[in-house]
C-alpha cells in the first residue's frame, strides 16, 4: 500500500471512501455529495494537501485537509479523517500522518488542526500518538427554542457590512465556524437592534437551522434573551455546533432556551 496526495483523485472515489469509513459513526453523517463539495470549498479544502492510502488502484483511508492562514500561522485543518471498515487496525492513519506532515513541512505549513469528538477515545490516542494535543473542548447543542414572542428589531446584513473586529470572542470559534470560512458558506447574517443600538449578532444557514455564530456585544441575561427571541423570529429549531466550553454565560443561556447538549469535541493542535 502506498500514501499519496489526492489532488488527482477523482471526487467520487473520495466520497465512496469517505461514506464508507463514517458509516454507523457516532453522529449521522450527510450523505449528499454537494453538500460535502460546498462545505469542503467554504473551510478552504485543497486536495493537494490531503492524503490517501491506496491499495492499488482503491482509496482505502484518507486525510482531508483544508489550508488558511490564522492567527500568524499557517494551518492546516484536519476536517475529515477515516479508514474503511476492511483496513482498520493496521495503523493506517499514523502512516498517512507521517507522510502528510513532512510534506506539510515542505510547504510551510507550521500547524495542524483537527476536531474528535471526545467519546471517541480510540481516535483521541491515534492522535496523542501522532502528537496531537488537547487544546480546547467544544459542545453541542440542539432543539426547539422556548423563549417568549415580543417583538425585536431585526436587521439581515450583507457578510462585507459586519464589523468582524467588534464581533466578540471570534478565537473560540472552530474552524468551519470562523468569519473566514463563513465569507464562503452559505449563511444570512443579522443585527438585533435594542434601543437603536446594536446589541448583539447571529449567523444562521437557515437550510438546516445551524447557528454559525452567535454574539451579545455586552454580556448580559436579558441580552442573549433578545438574542434568543430574534433567532426563533428566523427558525425554531436549530442546532449550534462547537461552543467552546470556556464560555460559561455563553452556555448558560444555550441551556436556558430549552436546547440540549448532544455532543462534543476537543480541537487537537500539533506544531510542525
Amino acid at each position: 500500500m502506498t500514501v499519496k496526495h489526492l489532488g488527482h483523485t477523482d471526487f467520487n472515489t473520495i466520497m465512496t471512501c469517505f461514506l464508507s469509513a463514517f458509516e454507523n459513526y457516532f453522529v449521522t453523517m450527510p450523505t449528499d455529495y454537494n453538500y460535502y463539495k460546498k462545505r469542503w470549498e467554504a473551510a478552504k479544502v485543497n486536495f493537494n494537501w490531503s492524503y490517501g492510502m491506496f491499495d492499488g488502484d482503491t482509496l482505502v483511508g484518507f486525510i482531508i485537509h483544508a489550508i488558511d492562514d490564522r492567527h500568524g500561522e499557517r494551518v492546516a485543518f484536519n476536517t475529515g479523517t477515516g479508514v474503511i471498515p476492511e483496513y482498520r487496525g493496521q495503523k493506517i492513519v499514523k502512516f498517512i500522518y507521517e507522510y502528510a506532515i513532512a510534506d506539510l513541512k515542505r510547504h510551510g505549513i507550521t500547524k495542524s488542526v483537527l476536531e474528535v469528538i471526545t467519546e471517541n477515545e480510540k481516535a483521541v490516542k491515534a492522535y496523542q500518538g501522532v502528537g496531537f494535543n488537547i487544546c480546547k473542548t467544544f459542545k453541542c447543542f440542539a432543539g426547539d427554542l422556548s423563549t417568549d414572542e415580543t417583538q425585536i428589531i431585526v436587521k439581515k446584513v450583507p457578510f462585507f457590512e459586519i464589523d468582524w473586529d467588534h464581533i466578540p470572542n471570534q478565537d473560540t470559534y472552530s474552524w468551519d465556524f470562523h468569519s473566514r470560512c463563513l465569507e464562503h458558506g452559505n449563511s444570512d447574517y443579522y443585527y438585533v437592534y435594542h434601543e437603536d443600538k446594536i446589541e448583539s449578532f447571529f449567523a444562521i444557514n437557515t437550510e438546516n437551522g445551524t447557528i454559525n455564530q452567535l454574539e451579545v456585544l455586552i454580556n448580559q441575561n436579558e441580552n442573549w434573551k433578545r438574542l434568543f427571541q430574534a433567532i426563533q423570529s428566523i427558525a425554531k429549531q436549530v442546532r449550534i455546533i462547537n461552543v467552546d466550553d470556556r464560555l460559561e454565560e455563553k452556555l448558560r443561556a444555550i441551556e436556558a432556551v430549552g436546547l440540549s447538549n448532544t455532543v462534543n469535541q476537543y480541537e487537537m493542535e500539533l506544531y510542525l
